[in-house]
């Protein structure tokens, strides 16, 4: 968490300081032009200032969540493209007028004082206004990049109150800052950070579609770069670099930084030299002052002359004095009638009202959802064309059976969303994002025939709606049959190297039975979507001892584990020679009973994604292990089984995901990378010798693809049509 609250903690300090600054002078000014009475519309404004910066990002969170997941990276990628433009200009602003700002302030104020209550709100209002929408909008890119971590908000609150004390110690003269020196360094890491956003953003628009270039990178250090290490994380929640980067990402970054970077430090403040306020009279009044030493021109005052400070009140002026006319403004009257309250209560309540209202009219939230019912004679009653945007339907089953539901593309059968076994006479939501286009039901009783709905046409909206292509079985028998295919071979190269094994042992040539354990073990384990269908030859095959009453010397450990724990604990040929036999009979077995077996063509997408988590589980920890330290030689045979089923199921993801297996091609490609540097000749590096970096190198490229592969599952489920 702690990596993404740094640039969070930096723009909620810098622009809680300017913020904090401006009231300080604004009250200052009332103070000092004896109208402490107008100090509660200084706060009424403020209050609502802040009031909107709240209500401002909570319409930019509830519109990215009624949008579909394309339309969010495109969303966010515009709005930290704006979040950029408006910190650049804050900062080179604030270079160019830190000197200046409190005199302008003081003259808005003044002017203000004698146009009534509402003008001194208004003023207060729009002075902090601009800092509130400034930090809230670089506030939700950056929480938006930092996902579920709560670091951009802590980061946001530690900065802000740094910022009000800070502004309290300037007030009262207990602090000096030098606010020229403060804003100038400030601003120049808020350009380095700027450019990791733009760089984030450029990103996200690529990956919305709007942008190109969205596969072309220019740094990929993925496969030598662990993305989950402390180092890797602080730079990437800091600057926004990630180990892989487009194109577009570097050259936006690069090119940012190298202009405004440049910009920023030739600029210099304009206008002639402030001369530091005057301190507070605390000392007597026939005192005189120090004499001020003199500058040379460009000399920076001292911190404790900051010139936007302003001096706090004297205990004189705290005082309780009899009201004079001749300095005083009249105290505005309260209308007759109406508490002292309203006025503020209703000004800062109002953009949390305006908020609502815009929340409401984008549609995002549920309670204008459609009830439809669905039965097995009648599909989807009630259901009229929606609005474009995320909408709920309240699905009830109105019939005798079981159904499952599906939100359809009537031209294509593509699918936008989905109820399971909604059971008769329940009621279940279903999400799903509408956009332009012709939507309808289908429901698939647990028993009988399909049942379409009547089309409805959906007019309006931006952009696409992702949905997901029906997969049949009749789709993945093609697949099914090219896998079988490959197992079968695999099968006849494991007997084969299995007997190998047992001859070995048999005549006492232990070294040699090593060598074709390890050939043996890596071919059964590149079978892995099949291991379901094996029923019980998989466990005595290469069953584990876990959970076994006598452990690793239970009659009933048997298969590749058992004789590896023999081969790798000083267990003779003779003690060997029966579990090693009895692996090759049971592979025999295996091959014979294979071809009548029951392979569900389900298992296929299911286990593109289980065979990596199995070996993130017990391989990368060395669970699996019983002595011979070659989990990583497994976890490698492991991948050779997943590239194999994606090869057979390619043409089916590549229709409906095109992206995808680009990705998971470079992941694979990553991961084999680091597996074969723990490989040297005919041995493999235990995982319990790697060093910390190369086994949380290795852990992290696994856990990305297991990551990138989690749609497949999804994409090629088995749906109901008939």
């Amino acid at each position: 968490m702690w990596d993404d609250v740094f640039p969070s903690f930096l723009i909620g300090l810098r622009e809680g300081l300017e913020a904090g600054l401006i009231v300080s002078v604004l009250i200052a000014t009332l103070v000092r032009s004896g109208a402490r009475a107008r100090l509660p519309q200084v706060w009424t404004g403020v209050l609502a200032a802040i009031s909107l910066a709240l209500s401002f990002g909570a319409v930019l969170t509830f519109t990215a969540a009624s949008l579909s997941g394309t339309a969010q990276e495109a969303f966010g990628g515009a709005l930290s493209v704006v979040a950029v433009g408006f910190v650049t200009a804050m900062v080179f602003w604030m270079r160019r007028s830190a000197r200046t700002f409190s005199g302008e302030i003081r003259e808005k104020v003044t002017g203000a004082l004698g146009m009534g209550a509402g003008m001194l709100i208004v003023t207060s209002f729009l002075a902090v206004g601009r800092e509130g929408l400034e930090t809230a909008l670089f506030l939700w890119t950056t929480a938006r990049a930092a996902g579920e971590s709560a670091g951009p908000l802590t980061g946001a609150g530690i900065g802000l109150v740094l910022a009000a004390g800070l502004c309290w110690g300037l007030y009262r003269r207990v602090l000096h800052i030098n606010l020229t020196r403060f804003f100038t360094a400030t601003g120049a890491v808020l350009v380095v950070i700027a450019a990791g956003v733009l760089g984030y953003g450029l990103r996200d628009l690529q990956e919305g579609g709007v942008l190109p270039g969205g596969t072309s990178y220019a740094v990929d250090l993925g496969g030598s770069v662990d993305a989950g290490a402390w180092y890797s994380t602080l730079v990437q929640g800091v600057l926004n670099l990630t180990p892989t980067m487009t194109w577009l990402q570097v050259a936006g970054y690069v090119g940012y930084l190298a202009v405004v970077m440049t910009l920023f430090l030739r600029s210099t403040p304009t206008g002639p030299k402030a001369s530091a306020p005057e301190l507070p009279p605390t000392e007597s009044p026939a005192k005189p002052r120090e004499a001020r030493p003199v500058r040379t021109a460009g000399e920076t005052p001292p911190a404790a002359e900051t010139p936007d400070a302003e001096p706090a009140p004297t205990a004189r002026e705290t005082e309780p004095a009899a009201p004079d006319r001749h300095t005083e403004p009249a105290r505005p009257v309260p209308a007759r009638g109406r508490p002292a309250w309203v006025v503020p209560v209703a000004v800062v309540a109002l953009p949390a009202v305006l908020a609502g209202a815009a929340v409401a009219l984008g549609g995002s939230r549920p309670a204008g959802a459609q009830t439809v019912a669905v039965s097995e004679t009648d599909c989807g009653k009630g259901f009229t064309a929606p609005k474009p945007g995320r909408r709920t339907f309240r699905m009830r089953n109105t019939g005798d059976k079981t159904s499952e539901v599906y939100l359809i593309a009537p031209d294509t059968g593509a699918v936008y969303g989905e109820v399971e076994g909604l059971a008769p006479g329940t009621t279940r939501d279903l999400v799903a994002t509408v956009a332009g286009g012709t939507y309808a039901w289908r429901c698939v009783p647990s028993s009988g025939k399909a049942v379409t709905s009547r089309a409805v046409r959906v007019t309006g909206g931006q952009g696409t709606t992702a949905a997901v292509l029906p997969v049949s079985a009749a789709d993945l028998a093609a697949p099914l049959k090219a896998y079988k295919t490959y197992v079968e071979e695999g099968l006849a190269t494991l007997v084969d190297r299995t007997g190998r094994l047992a001859a070995d042992v048999r005549a006492g040539r232990l070294g040699a039975a090593r060598t074709d354990w390890l050939a043996a073990h890596r071919t059964y384990a590149s079978l892995g979507a099949a291991y379901g269908t094996f029923q019980d030859y998989d466990t005595r095959i290469d069953g584990r001892p876990d959970g076994l009453p006598g452990g690793v010397h239970d009659k009933d450990f048997t298969g590749f584990h058992r004789i590896e724990y023999g081969l790798w604990h000083g267990e003779s040929a003779s003690e060997l020679t029966a579990p090693a036999q009895r692996l090759a009979a049971d592979a025999a077995g295996l091959r014979k009973a294979f071809p009548t077996q029951d392979f569900d063509p389900g298992d296929l997408p299911l286990r593109a994604h289980e065979i990596l988590e199995n070996t993130l589980q017990f391989e990368l920890t060395g669970d699996a292990d019983q002595g011979s330290g070659t989990e990583l030689a497994t976890a490698d045979a492991n991948l050779s089984g997943t590239r194999e089923l994606l090869t057979v199921l390619r043409p089916l993801l590549t229709r409906r995901t095109p992206r995808l297996l680009p990705t998971v091609d470079t992941d694979i490609a990553r991961l084999r990378k680091l597996l074969d540097t723990a490989h040297h000749g005919g041995s493999w590096t235990p995982v319990n010798r790697l060093d910390t970096a190369a086994r949380a190198r290795l852990n992290g490229a696994t856990g990305q693809l297991l990551e990138d592969l989690s749609p497949v599952p999804d994409l090629l489920e088995i749906r109901k049509s008939a």
